[in-house]
């Protein structure tokens, strides 16, 4: 007797909020190796930090708050774990719903979300602006050594990337 059962098909193609450096289209195709296409988007009830110690954002549940950023649109499920190893694990992949800034319509999307929710170097609101005058470009080499890093056997994670290019930058500066 056969057993005959409907599951959903796995899900091929992803949309996913983003907030911080991957606003930027350089730190995207690092990764991704293309820009996907995108739109502009906000995720109400959220509220992007800056972090002690680090170029890059958190995001959390707070009431009333705000967070513009965009949603990357048709991420392929390879794309997506690229995207998850260069999260990591600070952040965990959620499903959150935005509002897209051009229609006003409500898209359900993935996003990353700091896990550490009582992390003491939280701080104030990032500001993309700023990061891209002051921090873009080392971001950038760092993106691209992590996504070299990735297609090797036993590469390092993002953070062990990210805080050993930030030391050696470190170290350049010193006289």
């Amino acid at each position: 007797m056969a057993f005959s059962t409907t599951t959903n098909p796995p899900q091929s193609a992803f949309n996913v909020f983003v907030y911080g450096s991957l606003l930027a289209d350089d730190i995207v195709r690092a990764l991704l190796k293309r820009v996907p296409p995108s739109n502009p988007a906000i995720l109400h009830n959220y509220h992007r930090f800056s972090i002690k110690g680090r170029v890059y954002p958190a995001i959390l549940p707070v009431e009333n708050k705000r967070v513009n950023g965009k949603v990357l649109l048709d991420i392929s499920v390879p794309e997506l774990n690229i995207l998850d190893a260069f999260e990591d694990v600070e952040y965990e992949r959620t499903t959150v719903d935005v509002s897209l800034m051009d229609s006003s319509k409500t898209l359900q999307v993935e996003t990353y979300v700091w896990v550490d929710k009582r992390d003491p170097d939280l701080y104030g609101e990032w500001d993309f602006e700023e990061w891209e005058v002051l921090h873009k470009g080392d971001f950038l080499k760092m993106t691209m050594g992590f996504s070299e890093e990735m297609e090797l056997p036993e590469s390092k994670t993002r953070v062990a990337t990210y805080e050993s290019f930030y030391a050696q930058e470190e170290n350049k500066s010193k006289p």
